[in-house]
């Protein structure tokens, strides 16, 4: 009465050893890794950060933020579709110099003009130059231009750089943004009476994404809920 249990016993462990060389044998599902979204904006010092307000408390970098997305940033203060500014670089120089060699985007911001208003007429080339430029390199990343900034009332310039900049996004057929008819509210600047307080950042951060949205460039919903309140590290 032996045999028969040994013959199970056997065929028990010859089961056993199929199914974990058929385990072995098989080729596991790839680990796709979750990838945010990359946002590249080209702006002067109201993108990149001023005074007390260090870059990554930015309206761009808040933006990216509310998307849930990654942030890469270029240009700096003074800097405009033409003006050189500080930095001796105009947007498109910035896009060359900072930008042009990573890889491909999912969304780009030409955000600026609020240093050009002494040279709205060349505006509307050096934009549409630069917007040709960023579409030959990425082609499938989304462009978006933003007008010029002015937290307190506006100069007659400021609408000719304004006008200059729609004219070139309606030229390329990329959407515009329109920051100047914007309200402020009292706190919102800084003493200089030209740049944003934190508060005014958040406020232009705001603005930006419900427009991004509502033309169709970036999704309803953010990402993951970003981490708020003091340092608590060692």
């Amino acid at each position: 009465m032996r045999a028969p249990l040994l013959v199970l016993s056997i065929c028990g462990l010859i089961t056993g050893c199929a199914s974990a060389a058929g385990e072995a044998g098989s080729t596991p599902s790839p680990i796709v890794p979750l990838r945010a979204p990359v946002v590249m904006f080209i702006g002067d010092s109201f993108a990149v950060g001023s005074g007390p307000v260090p870059a990554w408390e930015s309206y761009a970098a808040e933006t990216a933020r509310l998307l849930g997305w990654q942030l890469i940033t270029a240009g700096g203060r003074g800097a405009g579709f033409v003006a050189t500014g500080k930095i001796h670089r105009t947007f498109g120089q910035s896009f060359t110099r900072e930008l042009s060699w990573r890889p491909e985007p999912d969304l780009v911001v030409l955000a600026g003009g609020h240093n050009d208003h002494k040279a709205a007429k060349e505006v509307q080339r050096a934009a549409v130059t630069l917007i040709g430029r960023v579409k030959q390199r990425w082609p499938r990343a989304k462009v978006v231009l933003v007008g010029p900034i002015w937290v307190k009332s506006p100069p007659k310039a400021a609408y000719k750089v304004r006008d200059a900049v729609a004219k070139a996004a309606w030229l390329t057929g990329v959407p515009f943004a329109d920051p100047l008819p914007q309200k402020w509210r009292k706190g919102d600047a800084l003493p200089d009476g030209t740049h944003p307080t934190l508060a005014g950042h958040d406020r232009l951060a705001r603005w930006l994404v419900a427009t991004l949205r509502s033309r169709g460039v970036a999704p309803e919903q953010g990402g993951p809920r970003p981490l708020s309140g003091p340092y608590q590290g060692p």
